[in-house]
């Protein structure tokens, strides 16, 4: 599959026609592209062009008002800004927290605040307008944007652009340099975040930087600033590209460096952070390993001091927040599972999801108990009541029946939503129950089979099996996790969950079996529910057991990060990432179900 094509654009200023018969010219000349990005003012500046504008917003149709390519645009201030963007944030489709653009018409998307998304294969993140602190609604970025970017920017996996409103002060030449062309919070963010394309407006220049190697990175970095469109200087304003996806690339390819490469720009920006955070705490090297994005170094272990109950966006969506104790709202762990668990982070945060049922994550707690300060006690013993709510509770109306693959007396199998890779497959008890390992040995027998069975289903296929099982103090039902691997990359799986262990500052105990019913009954004694507990299976017997301390930040997706690392696919570590539709999930599931049938214990 060749590159996806994109162009660049400086600040538009509202003059859509020119922009977009310019496009049109360079699509036919060099096309076709698969989407565009402007940086820069993107409304007008004056009333002037205000008609030729809001005849594409609200147009729509054929003629000059129709907008030949997807275009995604930050700058959002100037004329009209307001009443454009406060209709289309009313818009139902554009409810909740939307990384990926919100429309504003066919083929035309506001970045809002600041976001990660994929696009053609490509990791984008962006900031958009401009640095403010007065609260304003639109136009403008937040110091919570900027967090939220840090918190996102932690997510495994090497970012393809990074598109911002204003430069960095690092990135553009002295000559160019004024009081309101850069800004400090951008060249901060790009230091730690290590775009391999930096994009940015406001200057009024075109200028392509050399490429500059990044600190703690292999890759490097290409800085493009774009001038504004129509502007009298003839300066280069829109500019093409095609990147291969860093997803997609080996390792000697993302670390080729260029003959023209230069050093960081970064470097006292990157020593200055350094200082700081020396201050405040004595800290250990940083592993280059591509594997494990953890150190427990470089994490936090107390919780926001923050009052009242309004809870941390960046804690919750990454489990780390740059502010530490400063931060103004809640570090809630609870409410960090509860979204590792596939909760609506609309629903965490403001108590419900403007989206409805058109979200697609779920709308209902899944520990028991008290949650956070939102919810009200449930009793345990409220069976019917939990089995409405739980995803794995064959009697709920929320299972997912159409991924079920086999079904026995005390547990039953079914694909995960958003396999890491293909045949993942959950063992899944039939009894409401936080962990296998609490369940009868009448149990453990069926289970025993089912793991053999697909164990000799992915031998066949020349893969081994690998199992894990977390089991939190909060979990509601349990669940046992059986991911391929490939034959030749199994016996690395004991080692790369050692050095995760390692960077998070713990061992693992390790005990290696003949059989999976001796390795059961070893993990039952090793096993104490007053502690989280974590193990794994590893494909010669061996299985890696650790119980939890509790102040210990154990990450919930542990395995799947450590497997994804391995297999070198690390944005398929948050399942977000891989979800399918049903319709495509409804075929997987059939076709598993096929192929597995000879094997199946309960045929």
């Amino acid at each position: 599959m060749s590159p996806p094509r994109i162009l660049l654009c400086g600040d538009v200023l509202g003059r859509l026609n020119q922009l977009f018969k310019r496009v049109q010219s360079v699509n036919k000349s060099a096309g076709p592209f698969d989407a565009l990005f402007c940086v820069g003012q993107f409304f007008p500046d004056s009333a002037e062009q205000l008609e030729e504008f809001m005849g594409y917003v609200e147009g729509g149709g054929g003629g000059h008002s129709q907008i030949p390519l997807p275009t995604y645009f930050i700058g959002d201030y100037g004329v009209a800004a307001p009443k454009v963007l406060s209709t289309a944030s009313r818009n139902s489709a554009n409810l909740g927290f939307k990384m990926d653009g919100f429309k504003i018409c066919d083929n035309l998307f506001w970045l809002r605040g600041s976001g990660k998304f994929t696009l053609h294969g490509l990791s984008v993140v962006y900031l958009s307008g401009r640095q403010s602190s007065n609260g304003q609604q639109f136009g403008t970025y937040s110091q919570d944007d900027v967090d939220a970017l840090r918190a996102l920017a932690e997510e495994p996996g090497v970012v393809d652009f990074g598109v911002t409103n204003r430069a960095s002060v690092s990135d553009i030449p002295a000559g160019f340099l004024d009081s309101t062309g850069s800004d400090s919070s951008v060249s901060e963010l790009v230091a730690e975040i290590k775009p391999r394309y930096h994009i940015a407006g406001t200057k009024g220049v075109f200028y392509a930087r050399e490429p500059y190697s990044n600190v703690d990175a292999v890759h490097v970095t290409r800085f493009f600033g774009l001038a504004m469109v129509g502007n009298k200087d003839k300066q280069k304003f829109i500019h093409a590209i095609s990147p291969t996806p860093a997803s997609t690339m080996s390792a000697a390819e993302i670390s080729m460096k260029p003959p023209n490469t230069t050093l960081s720009p970064y470097t006292l920006v990157v020593e200055q952070t350094a200082l700081k955070e020396v201050t405040k705490r004595s800290t250990d090297s940083v592993s280059d390993s591509q594997y494990w994005r953890y150190d427990v170094s470089q994490k936090r272990h107390k919780s926001g001091a923050g009052e009242g109950n309004k809870l941390c966006f960046k804690f919750i969506y990454s489990g780390s927040c740059p502010r530490g104790e400063k931060c103004n709202f809640q570090h809630d762990s609870d409410a960090r599972e509860q979204y590792s668990g596939g909760v609506c982070i609309d629903f965490l945060i403001k108590g419900k999801c403007e989206r409805g049922p058109d979200c697609n994550f779920k709308h209902d707690l899944q520990n028991e108990g008290e949650s956070h300060s939102r919810t009200r006690r449930r009793s345990e013993s409220d069976s019917g009541n939990r089995s409405k709510v739980c995803w794995f509770c064959l009697s709920s109306p929320n299972v997912e029946s159409h991924l079920i693959i086999s079904v026995g007396e005390f547990y039953y199998c079914a694909l995960p939503k958003g396999p890491l890779v293909q045949d993942h497959v959950l063992v899944i008890p039939i009894e409401h129950a936080p962990s296998t390992l609490t369940l009868s040995q009448q149990s453990n027998s069926e289970l025993v089979k089912f793991q053999n069975s697909l164990k000799l289903y992915y031998k066949n296929r020349g893969k081994e099996a690998v199992l894990f099982e977390w089991i939190s103090k909060r979990s509601s039902h349990a669940n046992i996790q059986v991911v391929p691997v490939p034959s030749s990359r199994a016996a690395a799986v004991r080692d790369i969950c050692n050095m995760a262990a390692e960077k998070l500052g713990f061992k693992f105990v390790a005990m290696k079996f003949n059989n999976s019913s001796d390795g059961r009954e070893w993990l039952r004694k090793q096993f104490d529910r007053n502690y989280s507990f974590f193990y794994v299976e590893l494909t010669e017997g061996t299985i890696l057991s650790h119980s939890v301390e509790e102040n210990e930040n154990f990450p919930a997706q542990f395995g799947r990060e450590v497997l994804a690392g391995l297999l070198n696919m690390p944005e398929r570590a948050d399942w977000r990432n891989c979800a399918l539709g049903k319709d495509e999930e409804t075929k997987m599931a059939e076709e598993f179900k096929k192929q597995f049938e000879e094997l199946d214990p309960n045929q």
